[in-house]
């Protein structure tokens, strides 16, 4: 992996995380906070990855997947508190305080989604070998 910077991924990235900014600042409950929130950060987190690297596909959305579970099952876990972060509403609002199964189903669909835009846009190597 070497950094390799794509513009487009850039663009879409940045324009995601204006999003995010505004669900977390304007909405404070709901399916929107929550679960679309969740939905969006991985696919936020894919076009940071295929921006600013040259993995692939299948290999960006690998390791944003298990970075997003990893995070939601470190919620099951006090490690807010062990970085003495328990009080931040910043470290609550990036790594969450309560693991949700919703939230690992959220990410799924959103690295779903992400498999699917990709192929359909021709981005997929090897795309014939996709089982969808």
């Amino acid at each position: 992996m070497k950094l390799q910077f794509n513009k487009n991924y850039l663009v879409l990235a940045h324009t995601l995380f204006l999003v995010e900014l505004a669900i977390a600042f304007i909405i404070k409950t709901g399916f929107i906070r929550y679960t679309f929130g969740d939905y969006l950060v991985v696919i936020l987190l894919y076009a940071i990855f295929r921006g600013c690297t040259n993995m692939s596909v299948r290999a960006s959305a690998l390791v944003v997947l298990f970075i997003a579970y990893g995070i939601e099952f470190l919620q099951l876990t006090p490690f807010l508190a062990y970085f003495n972060l328990q009080d931040s509403i910043t470290a609550k609002l990036i790594f969450g305080s309560t693991f949700q199964f919703g939230d690992l189903a959220a990410y799924t669909l959103g690295i779903i989604t992400v498999l699917l835009i990709e192929y359909y846009n021709g981005n997929y190597k090897n795309a014939h070998t996709i089982k969808v």
